[in-house]
C-alpha cells in the first residue's frame, strides 16, 4: 500500500507521520515552502502518545509522476479545487481518495472530478494544531479515523487499506456505515460551530446563561432536521451523545471554526454551515437559528476577504 498525503499540516502531518513512523510507504504532497521547511527541520510531532521527528518523503506540486493506492486529502475546504488539480496525476483506476474535509460538498466535487469509484468515505476526529515553530501538537488523546466503501461493501482494496492504516496507533477502523458517520460528523460540527460563533462562547459559557441549553438543543434540532431530509438520519446513540456534549455544564468545548473566527483567520463557514443552510432551504426545512449563525459567519468572511 502506497499512500500520498495531500498537505502536511496538523492533520495530514500527524496521521501521515504516524503511518510513516510505522514503516508505511508514505509520501507528502506539499507546496515548495512547506517542503523546504520539512527538509530543514523534519516532520515533528508532540503527542501524548509519544513525540517523533521524521524525515518524510516529499513531493511538490507539479512534480507528481506516478499513481498511488490511496490518497489522504487533508486540505481546507477553500483549498479543495486547487488540491484536486495538484493530486490528479496520482489517481489511477483503483486509487482510493480519502477526504477528511468538513461537510459533504467535497464528496460531490471529488466524485464529479474523479468518478465515484475513486472516492471512499472517511471521517476523522482529532485535536491537533501547528505551533509557532511548525511542530504538530496533539492537544488530547482523541484520535479516531474511520473509512469504508460508500456502499458498505468489504472489497479487497478497502481490506488492504484497513490493514495498512491499523499498522499505526492512530485509532484507525473500518466502518460498514461510513456514509452515516460522515453525516453525523457534519451534524456535530455544524451545531457546535454555530453555537460557539453565534453566541461567541464555549459550550459551558453558553450553557450557564438563562436559556443557553435550550438554544443549543433547538439549533441541534434544526441541523438534524436538515440532515435527515437531505442525507442520512443520525443514530439515536449519536444524538444522545451530541445533546450531552452541547449542553454540558462548564464545558470548554469550542469548534476550530470559533478559534479561527476569534483570531481573524479564514473560516470554513461555507462548507460547515452555508452548504447545510442551502440544502435545508432546497428541501423546505426551516432553520432560523442556523441561518442566523451563517449570516454572522458571512459577515466575518466578508470583512477579512476569506477565500471560499
Amino acid at each position: 500500500m502506497r499512500l500520498l498525503v495531500v498537505g502536511a499540516g496538523s492533520t495530514g502531518g500527524y496521521f501521515g507521520g504516524r503511518l510513516a513512523e510505522a514503516a508505511g510507504d508514505v509520501t507528502f504532497l506539499v507546496r515548495p515552502a512547506r517542503a523546504a521547511k520539512l527538509n530543514e527541520t523534519g516532520l515533528r510531532i508532540l503527542s501524548p502518545f509519544g513525540d517523533a521527528t521524521l524525515r518524510p518523503q516529499v513531493v511538490t506540486t507539479g512534480t507528481l509522476a506516478e499513481t498511488y493506492d490511496a490518497v489522504l486529502l487533508t486540505v481546507k475546504a477553500y483549498q479543495l479545487e486547487a488540491a484536486m488539480e495538484d493530486l490528479a496525476p496520482a489517481i489511477g483506476p483503483e486509487s482510493m481518495i480519502l477526504p477528511v474535509l468538513n461537510g459533504m460538498r467535497h464528496m460531490d466535487l471529488l466524485t464529479q472530478r474523479f468518478g465515484p469509484h475513486n472516492v471512499v468515505g472517511c471521517a476523522l476526529k482529532v485535536s491537533t494544531t501547528l505551533d509557532d515553530d511548525g511542530r504538530i501538537v496533539q492537544l488530547s488523546t482523541l484520535q479516531d479515523i474511520a473509512y469504508g466503501e460508500l456502499d458498505g461493501e468489504l472489497t479487497p482494496r478497502i481490506a488492504a487499506l484497513d490493514a495498512f492504516m491499523r499498522s499505526a496507533k492512530i485509532g484507525a477502523r473500518l466502518s460498514p456505515a461510513i456514509r452515516r458517520e460522515m453525516w453525523e460528523k457534519w451534524t456535530l460540527l455544524a451545531s457546535l460551530g454555530a453555537i460557539n460563533c453565534l453566541m461567541r462562547g464555549t459550550i459551558g459559557e453558553v450553557e450557564t446563561c438563562a436559556g443557553g441549553a435550550g438554544f443549543a438543543l433547538r439549533l441541534l434540532s434544526e441541523v438534524v432536521a436538515i440532515v435527515t431530509a437531505v442525507g442520512v438520519q443520525p443514530s439515536d446513540g449519536f444524538l444522545a451523545v451530541a445533546r450531552t456534549m452541547l449542553t454540558e455544564k462548564g464545558s470548554p468545548l469550542a469548534s476550530s471554526m470559533f478559534r479561527d473566527l476569534q483570531s481573524g483567520r479564514p473560516i470554513e463557514a461555507e462548507a460547515i454551515v452555508g452548504d447545510l443552510v442551502r440544502r435545508g432551504a432546497n428541501a423546505g426545512v426551516d432553520a432560523p437559528l442556523l441561518c442566523a449563525a451563517y449570516v454572522c459567519l458571512a459577515v466575518h468572511q466578508n470583512k477579512i476577504g476569506a477565500v471560499h
